[in-house]
């Protein structure tokens, strides 16, 4: 076999050498070459180039490829070369395309039919997909709507669909699930969240919808979490034919979710990135071992290349500090680009991404219609029976063009399908449009009228069983944050309160590092359905006195409702040269409960911040090398820890508390690999010009209830009997 270079986007892929021979790549510039790397041959003859060196150099181990991740740089559009010299094979003129070279309209005249097959992107490699069509006694032959789910997952195993082809089926759509290259029977080579990933997503929109049982042309994207991040980055490459999206608890960037704050998370992000790098391997999920035990032999050719796959847990490691690199994989610099409708939702105390998604929902200014849902809770909540209608109506709407309306057959099963999912035997919310009859204009009309931010507030509350995924009551606005929030501070002071002024004679209280924090999370990190139930297994330990520092208010004349993201402005005296803080926000309830409220994170190692994304209230910072500095012991510095976005009402009588600690403990399923220095104090300030203050949105116009939730009710928020803040007050400079 000879030789073959194929140019994907952004990367390279070679077949056709000699097993572990060196095969040279150089860039073609007009009639001159400039070399960029050397890489191995696998035993197959195979090679993949999706990172280059700083300089040209041979890339033979696993530490080499993580050095490109950490110091290096993607494979930029162009022209390249291949040479392999034991063989004096040369394959020149190979074209590395950019997400914006679309291939020719031809490729997408692929015939699709139900049932397991593949489909073909435009560098040749071919993607596994299921197609399923909807029960015909209940809607009918086609063509139908039709919706697409794409992951890494199994969206296209032929026996197990996945939650959100499973909804829209029953619901009357046709489903598309479709593997990402280099996972399931999909060919080609895994990169999580690459731009590769994004283009294959524009060419199966676009195939998919040439189908004659496509109705209207156009289909939808559905989704939660994997899927429903990928429906950003595939959204922002505007399909032509990509009718609306749906994407449920998604992130806003990969790098932040592995480095919260600039330090590794260790708990589920770190997983997270495990689980993909076993199921990526050959026969790595079950199901697709089967289909090539079965015969499948594209499954089986497709899966040769998984030796060229990354270690992503490994490597997440490699890039501690943010490159330019990876602004391709931030999601939150793409959805600006997202010219479609946009159906999203997330929880604020979602146990496996958090709430930073939240931070994003103010740029998706090219989509002409958007509808997010935002409430207290889990992950899963997004298909929970308070949400999963309003999901419905904007698929119909969108995708089918049709005024919603559930069949009663649909509506008479649906409450024992949530009840075994989620523990709650709920149903459907009542069509909303039926008063229009007919016309679908008028629906849409006033479909379209409504505010586009709906805040469902106390979801635990709502239902019989205590816990369960229903809300209290709820409100809507224009934006989020909403109009009129303002940033309100509470300054830290003596005998661990806040104080609406600083207090005039400085002070100082103090911390050592928790060295068994880290390890600590309250929920159960190997079973993801518990978060789907009303109770949830927690363990919400505690930090012992010494090692954090904590303030509280008065108890509250009037309610305040905190909506957005706050900050922690930290005067700090480090006692060592590298340390990491944890802010948590606790309610203290006038009948002795604390309520867990959120979280931030921050490692002052990074002080600089990015204007763009930073102001009165947002916080975030550039985490690049550059910007990087050692602390010094003792050397008072400032910094603002960012909390993570919440919606939360502070009733009358309550206390408002914040505890500074190392991070640990106060989340339900990450952990973090603090820098932990024996013995260190570190001297939190107060009081004076120097002094440390707690930050919050307070929305003067916020809907309140009057009681307090039943403790234990509120869905994502453990509780717990407060006890006494007792702080160490410090009188002399830290240092170790």
């Amino acid at each position: 076999m000879s030789l073959e270079v194929t140019g994907g986007v952004e990367t390279l892929t070679i077949q056709g050498a000699s097993p572990d021979e060196h095969l040279l790549i150089e860039r073609m510039e007009g009639a001159d070459c400039r070399p960029v790397v050397t890489v191995v041959a696998d035993e197959h003859g195979q090679a993949h180039v999706a990172l280059l060196p700083e300089q040209p150099r041979l890339l033979a181990t696993v530490e080499d490829i993580a050095s490109c991740l950490a110091h290096g740089s993607t494979v930029p559009p162009g022209q390249y070369r291949g040479t392999a010299p034991s063989s004096g094979d040369v394959v020149d003129g190979v074209q590395v395309l950019a997400v914006e070279d679309h291939p020719d309209p031809s490729l997408f005249d692929q015939e699709l039919t139900e049932g397991f097959g593949y489909l073909t992107v435009r560098d040749g490699v071919t993607l596994s997909i299921m197609v399923r069509f909807p029960d015909r006694n209940l809607y009918g032959e086609g063509p139908w709507p039709t919706v697409i789910e794409y992951s890494g997952y199994g969206p296209s195993n032929p026996h197990l669909p996945q939650p959100g082809t499973l909804l829209a089926g029953l619901l009357g759509f046709a489903t598309v699930g479709v593997n990402m290259r280099g996972t399931g029977c999909s060919g080609g080579v895994f990169d999580v969240f690459s731009p590769a990933q994004a283009a294959d997503g524009y060419d199966v929109v676009e195939t998919v919808a040439r189908q004659p049982w496509v109705q209207h042309g156009h289909v939808g994207m559905v989704g939660l979490s994997y899927p429903g991040i990928s429906q950003l980055y595939v959204a922002a490459t505007q399909p032509p034919s990509l009718a609306a999206i749906t994407p449920l608890s998604v992130i806003d960037d990969l790098w932040r979710q592995q480095w919260p704050g600039g330090i590794y998370n260790s708990g589920f992000t770190r997983a997270w990135l495990a689980q993909r790098d076993m199921e990526i391997q050959i026969g790595g999920q079950d199901w697709d071992k089967a289909l090539i035990e079965e015969g499948d032999q594209v499954c089986e050719l497709n899966q040769r290349i998984r030796s060229q796959n990354f270690d992503f847990e490994r490597f997440g490691r490699a890039i501690e500090n943010f490159r330019d690199h990876l602004d391709a994989r931030r999601v939150a610099d793409a959805v600006h680009k997202i010219q479609v409708p946009v159906y999203l939702t997330g929880a604020w105390q979602d146990e496996q991404t958090g709430s930073r998604f939240a931070l994003m929902l103010k740029d998706f200014t090219a989509a002409p219609h958007v509808k997010f849902t935002l409430f207290n809770g889990h992950h899963p909540d997004g298909y929970s029976p308070m949400v999963i209608a309003r999901w419905f109506e904007f698929l119909c709407f969108h995708v089918a063009r049709r005024i919603p309306s559930v069949p009663e057959l649909i509506r008479m099963f649906a409450p024992l399908q949530f009840a075994e999912v989620f523990g709650v035997n709920e149903d459907l919310e009542p069509d909303r449009f039926e008063h229009w009859g007919d016309d679908f204009d008028g629906a849409f009309a006033e479909y379209c009228a409504e505010l586009p931010v709906r805040m469902l507030f106390e979801s635990g509350t709502g239902t019989a069983v205590a816990g369960g995924t229903g809300h209290r009551y709820e409100t809507a606005t224009t934006e989020f944050p909403p109009p009129g929030v303002v940033a309100q501070s509470w300054w830290f002071a003596s005998q661990g309160t806040l104080a609406q002024e600083p207090e005039s004679v400085p002070g100082a209280d103090c911390f050592v590092d928790d060295p068994e924090a880290g390890d600590q999370c309250y929920g159960p990190m190997d079973d993801l359905q518990a978060y789907t139930k009303p109770t949830v297994p927690i363990d919400w330990t505690r930090f012992e006195d010494r090692h954090r520092v904590a303030y509280e208010t008065e108890p509250l004349v009037d309610p305040i409702v905190i909506a957005g993201q706050g900050h922690v402005e930290c005067w700090l005296e480090p006692g060592s040269a590298d340390v990491a803080v944890q802010a948590t926000i606790t309610e203290i309830r006038s009948d002795g409960v604390e309520q867990r409220i959120q979280c931030g994170w921050h490692r002052p190692v990074h002080r600089v911040e990015d204007p763009d994304r930073s102001d009165e209230l947002l916080v975030d910072y550039t985490f690049t090398l550059e910007d990087r500095l050692e602390l010094t012991p003792g050397e008072l510095i400032r910094f603002r820890i960012p909390l993570m976005p919440f919606v939360h009402v502070f009733r009358e009588g309550s206390r408002i508390r914040v505890a500074l600690s190392s991070p640990g403990r106060d989340m339900p399923m990450w952990n973090f690999e603090n820098p932990i220095a024996q013995d260190a104090v570190h001297r939190v300030m107060r009081g004076g010009e120097q002094g440390s203050r707690l930050v919050l949105p307070v929305w003067a116009d916020g809907p309140v209830a009057p009681e307090y939730a039943d403790p234990g009710a509120l869905r994502g928020q453990p509780h717990r009997d407060a006890e006494p803040i007792r702080n160490t007050e410090s009188v002399s400079s830290g240092g170790t």
